[in-house]
């Protein structure tokens, strides 16, 4: 498997095993073919795994599997959403969810943390009911510390932000000294984060990366199948009124182009996110090994070429992008 620069943090494969697929987020699996789907990635050469308290039994899936003993070419991410705490707590929030996450995959340190949730400005305000964010005032003097001290520490190699919506603070985060060692990033042939967010934004995903790529900062692009939206159908329940199904509808036009190449949707989505420049690692969220096993075939055969990327620009379903908004 290609292995890229990830920012300073060293090279990493190609293809990341997330933790959601495992976890059962993106549909039902077992404890057992999970803890196979690890085993098999590390085996086919993917070593990072992208972990994080929301994903329900992922860490414990890892721990199991390696019982500590993970192998030393492995590196681990985990997360956690500090959301709208106060600052004075930021420390001890991320420890004590780190010291769970350490305790269930039963190792000593993590490669990268990442502040799972938005980064908002100070005077900006948030749809009624939602409290998923950070302030800015907030990241800057407390939560960037926070990182600085887990590393002290020794419980972290290096921290991260998850970089899908409030595009203006993530880009200044990008910025701002001392910066994050990674960002994930929206990488899908729709630029959609889907529900992932909870406002509809300028779709400026590839910005987010060309400036990180730009700063040596690691890039970890996620969504490529945009939450099942960009496969043939669905694996889960989806109900009228969640944010994916909007963008199943829209990809009609890329699933026939598939089938017109007598493709499956999900192939070439993920072939597609491998193409987009500066995405150093790409996240899978597979829950099995059949599913793992089609994005390593996809790794494998590459991107897609020029006249395979551009039929599916003119589909026309990438949103224009008005970068003075």
């Amino acid at each position: 498997m290609q292995r890229n620069d990830f920012g300073n943090l060293g090279k990493v494969s190609r293809l990341t095993l997330g933790g959601g697929g495992i976890g059962q987020v993106w549909g039902e699996t077992t404890r057992e073919e999970g803890i196979a789907t690890i085993k098999m990635a590390i085996d086919e050469g993917i070593d990072v795994l992208d972990a994080a308290p929301g994903y329900n039994v992922c860490e414990a899936l890892i721990g199991e599997a390696f019982n500590g003993q993970l192998p030393e070419h492995v590196k681990v991410t985990t997360k956690y959403g500090f959301a709208a705490a106060p600052g004075e707590e930021a420390y001890a929030r991320f420890r004590a969810s780190l010291e769970d996450s350490l305790k269930a995959m039963r190792l000593d340190r993590v490669d990268l943390l990442f502040l799972h949730n938005e980064i908002r400005p100070d005077d900006g305000v948030a749809p009624d009911g939602h409290s998923h964010f950070t302030r800015w005032s907030v990241y800057r003097d407390h939560v960037i510390p926070a990182f600085e001290r887990l590393m002290d520490d020794g419980l972290i190699g290096g921290w991260g932000l998850t970089g899908v919506a409030k595009t203006p603070q993530i880009l200044d985060a990008l910025g701002t000294v001392p910066a994050p060692h990674a960002v994930q990033a929206v990488a899908n042939l729709l630029d959609s984060p889907g529900g992932l967010v909870v406002e509809d934004e300028q779709p400026r995903q590839r910005e987010i990366i060309a400036m990180a790529q730009r700063n040596g900062i690691g890039v970890m692009g996620i969504r490529a199948v945009q939450a099942g939206a960009l496969t043939r159908s669905f694996d889960r329940d989806v109900p009228e009124g969640n944010r994916d199904l909007p963008d199943y509808r829209k990809a009609a036009p890329f699933r026939a182009l598939c089938a017109e190449w007598s493709e499956d949707p999900a192939v070439i989505a993920h072939r597609y996110a491998l193409g987009i420049e500066g995405v150093d690692t790409l996240v899978l969220g597979v829950k099995n090994r059949a599913e793992l096993k089609d994005a390593l075939d996809a790794e494998a055969a590459g991107p897609l070429d020029r006249e395979q990327m551009q039929a599916i620009e003119d589909l026309g379903l990438r949103p224009k992008v008005n970068r003075a908004a």
